[in-house]
């Protein structure tokens, strides 16, 4: 649409804020009637290099189970937000944050998934986290399902893979909305839905040691159902409460060519349609035509109920969230290295730096990835993951001095600032781990993405204390100017 004047800044009313998810981040998790999620019997990796989440077996989940304490696994403990959520609010009140993105755990509102009634301990907790956000006038942005479904589910049906999941799932996320209406206006279906098509840690379905096209049948299967319960949410929440909004939620794999030749282009495209594949379904709301090359290839077969076409059509999202934290490269041949993180798929870019754990820093990526998906979707985008794992140390004055935090979230900050002038619609930005949180891909705490340091080691030791980085200041000025000073 043409207009006489372009944007200049970052618009009134801009999401500025954090982001969590409850698995990380919340702990106390055998408190109060909280049953086990997936995300729980994940032990911690051996190494930082290690990104096998989906390669578990039933053997290991029943080790798992039947170890009650949380040393082999750190996302049990978290960093305590569930006692200590009036402290850490405070902390984003005074920073200034105007939207602080949690998840809620499933497990915590129905232990084991599939009973009929929620636990009332669940609900009660997140009434008063919300109450407290409302104290500060911090705006909640709620994840329905952060790779935390009940392990139970996983034990007894395989996860999202068996369709009976989907009525479990609408039955919670039915019960939040009715008991959060007028509390939480923005709500976010699945977290980096596209991830599933790596296996366990996004479906709760098991399918390590089968041949790969067997382990993609299971994937895309569990995922379809996703989608449909994701077009279900949405409609339930249109109903009950209409002034609320929902979104999917991708991680967005920016993916370049590893050379001009046409062979690379094109191997180039395709991981890109395979990325965006899941929010075409939940944006758009219908399979596109590309992927049905894609599951002839790899004999998937998506077995569809008679009205889910319908569903999905008549029920897309209202906005399009995204995680982004790197970019890779793409070659029609076999690359000379592979790119770690965020579970991205692709070979080292000679032009990018990368950080301590091998992830591309790529800001103009960001904006590359904002024009495309504003070109494709036309709906409102929201980067709700975005910021820089270090390892911070406490320096000999007592501050943690993280200017190259500062220089990473600048650097991306000034391209979304591009991308709005450009003529993106983009409502927030939420940095991930705005207080320090238990890693996702290696359960370490010294992989630290925080503008709060929490004093916790890897083995789970220290006082739990939270303190502010330099960052926290610099933040808390990007928020006050609404982006206009980033010095």
């Amino acid at each position: 649409m043409y207009k006489s004047t372009i944007p200049t800044g970052f618009p009134e009313g801009f999401l500025w804020g954090g982001a969590t998810a409850a698995n990380q981040y919340e702990g106390a998790w055998n408190e109060d009637g909280k049953g086990l999620s997936t995300a729980e019997v994940v032990k911690k990796a051996e190494k930082r290099t290690d990104m096998s989440l989906g390669n578990i077996t039933l053997e290991d989940i029943e080790i798992a189970i039947a170890d009650k304490t949380d040393e082999n696994y750190p996302k049990r403990r978290g960093v305590d937000f569930y006692h200590r959520f009036e402290e850490d609010l405070a902390l984003m009140g005074e920073m200034g944050a105007k939207a602080f993105r949690i998840s809620l755990a499933w497990t915590r509102i129905f232990p084991n998934g599939d009973e009929t009634e929620p636990n009332e301990a669940g609900l009660a907790f997140y009434d008063k986290v919300f109450e407290t956000m409302a104290k500060y006038d911090i705006e909640p942005v709620v994840t329905l399902s952060h790779y935390e479904s009940p392990i139970h589910l996983t034990m007894t049906r395989n996860g999202w893979a068996d369709r009976a999941t989907i009525a479990d799932f609408n039955r919670f996320t039915e019960t939040v909305f009715r008991r959060y209406k007028g509390k939480v206006k923005y709500w976010l279906t699945f977290n980096e839905i596209n991830t599933g098509s790596f296996g366990f840690h996004e479906t709760g379905a098991v399918d390590t040691g089968l041949p790969y096209d067997e382990q993609l049948q299971i994937r895309y299967q569990a995922l379809h159902h996703q989608f449909v319960a994701s077009a279900i949410a949405t409609k339930q929440v249109h109903e009950i409460d209409p002034e609320a909004k929902i979104g999917a939620m991708l991680a967005r794999m920016q993916t370049y060519p590893a050379t001009p030749n046409p062979a690379d282009v094109q191997a180039a495209q395709v991981q890109d349609e395979l990325n965006l594949f899941f929010t075409d379904v939940q944006v758009r709301g219908e399979y596109p035509e590309f992927m049905n090359r894609y599951f002839a290839e790899h004999n998937v077969k998506i077995a569809m109920a008679d009205d889910d076409e319908e569903i999905l059509k008549a029920h897309p999202v209202d906005f399009l969230s995204f995680s982004y934290y790197m970019s890779t490269v793409t070659s029609a041949g076999d690359s000379e290295a592979d790119a770690l993180g965020n579970m991205a798929v692709g070979g080292r870019n000679p032009y990018l730096e990368a950080s301590d754990w091998g992830w591309q820093i790529d800001p103009i990526g960001l904006r590359i990835a904002l024009n495309e998906m504003w070109d494709r979707y036309r709906v409102p985008l929201f980067i709700v993951e975005n910021g820089l794992g270090a390892l911070d140390e406490i320096a000999a004055d007592g501050g943690i001095h993280d200017t190259y935090r500062i220089d990473y979230l600048r650097k991306h900050i000034e391209q979304m600032r591009e991308a709005i002038i450009d003529g993106v619609d983009l409502m927030g930005y939420t940095m991930w781990g705005i207080i320090d949180l238990v890693s996702f891909s290696t359960s370490e705490m010294s992989k630290r993405y925080g503008v709060v340091y929490v004093d916790q080691d890897d083995a789970g030791n220290g006082t739990l204390e939270r303190k502010k980085k330099d960052s926290f200041a610099w933040y808390k000025k990007v928020i006050a100017t609404n982006g206009d000073d980033l010095n």
